[in-house]
């Protein structure tokens, strides 16, 4: 017993020196990198200063350093695998102008970059206004919604060489390589970029992240793109929640309350009437390129763990990053809180269950929704019995109509939920953010087998079970008795 508190003790220590020697040398990669001065001051020039949120305390937080975890482990997957450094553009002798570097994580083949002293001048982009409400735009295009970059659409102030690219060629394919995406928006920016001299109306201070999306009104592309920006935030140290512009014209759709709620301020890049300069941007790589969207066509052999365990012994097969990401969610929102408040046998187990509803999603939508569950106001009906004379315990049916609730609301009955039960559905990605002690039950068709939701609760360390239809039938039978042998392993 005392040998093996002392190697735990010793275990500690050592792992604190290496997050002391990671930090070291993460914070001098920055200090040999400083940030541009202050832009110029002239009687024109409107600079704005306006505070970031903080970042909340996380329970599964572990801290954002560089990882020396192996090339596919689970810390270069969903953590700070972006370890190769790239200057492609320093401030000039005198201190003066901006930069363009990029962090590259070898495992996601995918680059976080940032740019000092930076211009951009949105009517230099070719694409709708963005924002609209949706009805508004009933037809539009995707095309129309999609950013096109003229010359001069982005400038990082230089001295010397001006008009030339920023990055280009053999560095543009090692550090953003197009991949399977038929339009790579972020790398078509990063394309755009020229140096020259700057000059704008108004400034902004503080860090702020670009943006493009694709599949904006889908909760799971969605969720990506969150979790790309979210540790884009992380790895380039934000002291604060960035600012964020969306470099697309997409119509409001929403999910963007979330955005609201988990950055510092929200715009669009046309809402901008004339070139705005930006002291530090941080462009966040496409959802396509997070592990949770490339784990659908990768092996990512990962686990979820506990963030407390992985501190004290390092495990290269287990994360507590989506756990993390969860958290987040949920702290955005003021619901984060002590699991074990959550789920209180006094009051019974809550079931979940997410709904599929039609909704108006795009401009090109018709407002339906295809059907994964073909009876499921049936099974719907069958459960409110089941729950009704559960004997053993108190049995809560939530009716989990997720298209017409707030994201709050949606958030809060999923962190609550002792079951979530679903057909194969975007909805069911806010297991993300479910309590770390919650069963998901899947109910999935023969049209629709698809590992999402499989791969989602692997990562998370969430018990999974799925019942696989042939078509889109399920009896109210078997799903009750699926329900009930959960119930019984949760004491019910």
């Amino acid at each position: 017993m005392i040998r093996r508190r002392r190697r735990t003790h010793l275990l500690r220590r050592l792992l604190l020196l290496f997050f002391i020697i990671n930090s070291i040398s993460f914070t001098l990669y920055f200090l040999l990198s400083p940030p541009p001065p202050s832009p110029p001051t002239h009687t024109h020039t409107q600079t704005h200063h306006h505070p970031l949120k903080p970042w909340p305390i996380l329970p599964s937080s572990l801290p954002w350093i560089p990882s020396s975890a192996p090339f596919q482990s689970c810390e270069a997957h969903f953590g700070n695998g972006f370890t190769r450094r790239l200057h492609l553009l320093r401030p000039i002798s005198d201190g003066k102008g901006g930069f363009f570097r990029c962090l590259h994580s070898q495992t996601l083949n995918s680059s976080v970059c940032e740019m000092g002293m930076v211009r951009m001048d949105p009517a230099r982009i070719r694409m709708s206004v963005g924002g609209e409400a949706v009805e508004s735009v009933i037809g539009r295009s995707e095309e129309e919604e999609l950013p096109v970059f003229g010359e001069g659409a982005f400038v990082v102030d230089g001295g010397g060489g001006e008009g030339r690219r920023v990055v280009e060629g053999e560095i543009l394919e090692r550090f953003a390589p197009k991949g399977d995406v038929e339009r790579h928006t972020m790398r078509e920016l990063m394309e755009s970029v020229r140096v020259g001299v700057i000059d704008c109306g108004q400034w902004i201070e503080e860090p702020t992240l670009l943006v493009t999306r694709f599949e904006y009104a889908n909760l799971f592309h969605t969720i990506t793109d969150w979790y790309s920006a979210y540790v884009s935030s992380r790895v380039t140290n934000l002291t604060g929640r960035p600012h964020l512009v969306f470099v697309d014209g997409h119509c409001k759709a929403p999910l963007e309350e979330t955005w609201e709620a988990l950055f510092s301020s929200v715009r669009y890049a046309k809402s901008f009437t004339s070139p705005v300069c930006f002291r530090h941007v941080i462009l966040s790589p496409l959802g396509y390129e997070t592990a949770l969207f490339k784990g659908l066509s990768e092996t990512i052999k990962c686990q979820g763990g506990l963030a407390n365990d992985l501190l004290e012994s390092p495990n290269y097969h287990k994360t507590a990053r989506l756990t993390e990401f969860g958290e987040m969610l949920r702290a955005a929102f003021d619901l984060l809180k002590d699991e074990h408040h959550i789920l209180k046998q006094a009051s019974g187990h809550n079931v979940l269950f997410i709904r599929r509803e039609d909704y108006l999603a795009h401009p090109r939508h018709n407002g339906k929704v295809e059907s994964r569950l073909s009876n499921e106001e049936e099974v719907y009906d069958a459960l409110k019995i089941w729950a009704s004379d559960h004997s053993k315990c108190k049995v809560n049916l939530v009716n989990g109509r997720f298209a017409h609730m707030k994201m709050k609301e949606q958030l809060r009955v999923i962190q609550e939920a002792s079951v979530i039960i679903g057909a194969h559905g975007a909805g069911l990605t806010h297991i993300i953010s479910a309590s770390s002690n919650a069963v998901v039950l899947e109910i999935i068709s023969s049209h629709y087998r698809r590992p999402h939701f499989k791969l989602i609760s692997q990562w998370r360390g969430l018990k999974y079970r799925a019942i696989n239809l042939k078509g889109s039938y399920v009896k109210p039978s078997k799903v009750i008795d699926e329900l009930s042998n959960i119930m019984r392993n949760l004491g019910c």
